[in-house]
């Protein structure tokens, strides 16, 4: 009997098969015929991620890249006439972080003694590697694109697109100039962007000192503000005290004011809303030191005060987080920056200049147990 079928080998060799496949799809030009065919089509615009060129693409790159091929794929069936540009994230921390590996340096004041120019120039040659890397495993991969027209970020032609946006921008009157804080890298002295603060690998379980001060009310003689932190460091920048509007404060004997919701067992011998309390001034335990010259320190209502840990009274430190900051603008809050780009302590706080955030927990708790 004449046989139909072609034998197959018990264990297929499934990366000869695709190699077999990717090849036929090269010297049969599958793929410019394809966009050949379809010229002239209903257009359909896409363009990648894109992807950063620091290494080589990882699984989850396979993932994203083989539904987007696949949903080209189906508008191609469709028709429709693609652009297929693949480009490449070509500039950030992600990249100057493991060329400054490369070369042995470890901060930005070492960068600029090499050289910045010169430091560019080898962040470039490092994307340009990776970026000829992720082609060639796009490729394996099966993924169509127009691979020899990538767009890179760092391109002069992108470059000179942003800044026509910004001057159009600036023409109409829609760009101003602010402050806003935002997290900050003292190792790299940048800031840090939403993305590069993402995933598990950039976060480490660490223990810090919690602390309960106390704030002296101006208005009221004997009694204080009880205000819990895990942020010790920020509390020479203190210029508020935040309390929840609707929650109920009571006062005990020794004249302390706490969050009856966080303290429901507390002997009381007042109780007040948290809206009573608002406008109080308060003394601050670091009042004397010249960055708080002429600082006005009162209670201010924030809606969003916990009540499920602390005391339910929060400190306010607007130069140090965004939160705070944010609240300052609301309320018209002085706001004390005191570290610099390398995260050390300002000459304006006294005793704890040039020491960093954690170097200055131990002297803090210190000197609020001695006064």
């Amino acid at each position: 009997m004449e046989q139909i079928f072609t034998p197959l080998p018990p264990v297929p060799d499934h990366p000869r098969l695709e190699e077999e496949i990717l090849q036929w799809w090269e010297d049969e030009q599958v793929f410019q015929q394809l966009r050949e065919q379809n010229r002239g089509g209903p257009k359909f615009r896409f363009m990648d991620g894109p992807i950063t060129a620091n290494a080589p693409a990882g699984v989850h790159h396979g993932l994203g890249r083989t539904l987007k091929d696949v949903f080209q794929r189906y508008k191609a069936l469709r028709g429709h006439d693609l652009r297929y540009q693949n480009g490449f994230d070509s500039q950030g921390l992600h990249v100057e972080v493991q060329v400054e590996k490369g070369l042995g340096l470890n901060s930005k004041r070492e960068i600029e003694e090499y050289g910045i120019a010169e430091f560019a120039r080898r962040c470039r040659e490092f994307v340009a590697h990776f970026a000829g890397v992720q082609t060639e495993q796009s490729k394996r991969l099966g993924m169509w694109m127009d691979w020899e027209n990538s767009y890179f970020t760092f391109s002069d032609t992108n470059i000179e697109y942003i800044w026509r946006f910004l001057k159009n921008v600036h023409d109409r009157g829609w760009l101003y100039m602010g402050h806003r804080s935002t997290q900050w890298c003292p190792r790299c002295g940048t800031s840090l962007s939403k993305h590069e603060q993402a995933g598990d690998e950039n976060y480490e379980e660490l223990e810090h000192p919690s602390l309960f001060v106390r704030f002296p009310l101006l208005e009221r003689d004997g009694e204080a503000l009880v205000v819990w932190t895990t942020t010790p460091w920020t509390l020479p920048a203190n210029v508020a005290a935040a309390v929840k509007p609707d929650a109920t404060y009571g006062r005990s004997a020794n004249g302390d004011w706490v969050s009856i919701d966080v303290f429901p067992d507390g002997d009381y011998v007042e109780r007040l809303r948290g809206e009573d309390l608002v406008g109080l001034h308060y003394r601050s335990p670091f009042e004397d030191l010249p960055a708080q010259q002429g600082v006005e320190h009162r209670v201010i209502p924030w809606d969003d005060v916990a009540l499920d840990e602390g005391t339910g009274i929060v400190h306010i430190a607007p130069g140090c987080g965004a939160e705070d900051f944010e609240l300052s603008r609301l309320h018209g809050l002085a706001v004390l920056t005191p570290i610099d780009e390398s995260g050390r302590f300002l000459p304006a706080y006294g005793e704890y200049e040039g020491r960093t955030t954690d170097a200055i927990a131990e002297p803090v708790m210190e000197w609020l147990h001695e006064h």
